[in-house]
């Protein structure tokens, strides 16, 4: 066997501990499947006097600089998130000569063309499987298997914490805060769950995954975003009363040019939908996972499995190790990504899709035909309706085919400024058929 390979760990929270605890009860494992050892150099923490169970406290070191710089290790792992000092130490690891394998979502979708220009320069393996869906296998299929293929789209749940919160809505009745706390009581939801229920942990999971099916540069910036706060117990019973469930949906997809061919741009947002129950997406419960790839000769493609988490997580970040520490052994680099096709990010108001609008109206005769005269005024049309009378006022749902998303903004919008109109009740896109 040949002579070791020695890593660095940046961070020892949740997931790095469970990184070294893996390392440790599976080394004689990870070595026969790399064909050399791996040790741990040193672990970099900002409080070394926390006890973190099952590490050994030699290993500890607060000068994170000078432990990727060090000439006896020879890959890095980055779990300690945020964009800096992550970016900053990644840089100077590659610089040196390391590899490198990060956890870091954000820092990816904000910044990775710096990371994959910097793995190019240097030589440098950067690998990410852990920073979307955890221990769900995504990246890499995406990265390797599919190359060769031409994906068209990707469609998931990519964000378990609000998956388990519509969950609990639809399934329980429970309404939105009552479900966060939940979570939070579970350990699904930070103190703080602004990033996964505003959407931005979901969009920065968007943004990763169309730069790799797509192989063109896209940002967190570049992704619209809405989260699940607004969410209401009207929506989830609406959604019910058509057989669908509420999910928060990451989309990214190819649009094909007015000619038909695949060039004209691709779309990738993440917002709050319905979806049918027959859909399999319909059936992913609490924090659980799950994506579809779309492929022209792959066809669809379903990935399931525990989205977060120390373990899920750490199995990834193992995954990459392994597959890290191969290529050091051999001297063989591993893929870089390409983003040679530069397709343009196209506007949310471009992207077709569809709406289901549930509007509280006077009972009186004409209602439904000026609400319809509305949406022909934005070249909407109207798939499905249905009125139910409550008294002086009633309730009409209406379910429209697909449109611009700006022409049917400026529907609900123009809704909205009609007398016979007391309340849009509720607004939610529809994926799927309905």
């Amino acid at each position: 066997m040949k002579p070791g390979l020695r890593v660095a760990l940046l961070g020892c929270g949740v997931v790095g501990t469970e990184v070294v605890r893996l390392l440790n009860e599976q080394a004689a494992d990870l070595a026969a499947r790399v064909g050399t050892p791996l040790e741990l150099a040193g672990i970099a923490v900002r409080r070394p006097e926390r006890v973190r169970e099952g590490v050994d406290r030699s290993l500890l070191t607060t000068d994170a600089q000078a432990l990727v710089t060090r000439d006896d290790v020879d890959i890095v792992i980055e779990v300690i998130g945020g964009i800096e000092p992550a970016r900053t130490l990644m840089l100077e690891a590659m610089k040196s000569g390391k590899s490198v394998i990060t956890a870091n979502k954000a820092l990816l979708a904000e910044d990775g063309a710096t990371l994959f220009a910097a793995a190019r320069e240097y030589g440098a393996d950067l690998y990410y499987e852990a920073s979307v869906a955890g221990a769900i296998p995504l990246l890499r299929p995406l990265r390797e298997s599919l190359v060769g293929d031409h994906v068209n789209r990707v469609l998931g749940i990519v964000n378990g914490t609000t998956n388990y919160i519509l969950d609990q809505m639809d399934t329980n009745g429970a309404g939105f805060n009552e479900a966060l706390e939940e979570a939070q009581a579970l350990g699904y939801a930070e103190a703080d769950p602004t990033a996964d229920v505003e959407g931005f942990d979901a969009a920065a999971k968007a943004a990763i995954l169309a730069q790799l099916a797509f192989h063109t540069p896209v940002t967190a910036a570049n992704v619209h975003r809405e989260g699940i706060t607004e969410v209401s117990a009207a929506d989830v019973a609406g959604a019910q009363g058509m057989d669908c469930v509420v999910k928060l949906l990451a989309i990214c997809e190819r649009v094909p040019s007015k000619d038909g061919r695949n060039g004209r741009g691709v779309s990738v947002r993440v917002y709050p939908a319905m979806i049918p129950r027959s859909h399999p997406l319909a059936s992913v419960r609490e924090a659980y996972n799950a994506v579809f790839v779309e492929a022209e000769s792959a066809g669809s493609l379903m990935f399931y499995g525990a989205g977060a988490g120390g373990a899920p997580t750490a199995s990834a970040v193992l995954g990459d190790l392994v597959a890290v520490a191969r290529n050091v052994a051999g001297g063989t680099p591993g893929p870089v990504e390409v983003t040679y096709a530069k397709l343009p990010v196209l506007p949310m108001g471009e992207t077709v899709t569809r709406y289901y609008i549930q509007l509280d109206v006077a009972d009186e005769a004409g209602v439904l035909a000026t609400v319809a005269e509305e949406f022909a005024r934005h070249d909407v049309s109207i798939q499905a309706v249905r009125q139910v009378g409550m008294g002086e006022e009633a309730q009409l749902v209406v379910v429209t085919h697909r449109a611009p998303d700006a022409a049917l903004s400026a529907t609900v919008e123009g809704l909205r400024g009609l007398e016979i109109v007391r309340e849009v009740a509720s607004v939610m896109r529809v994926e799927g058929d309905v």
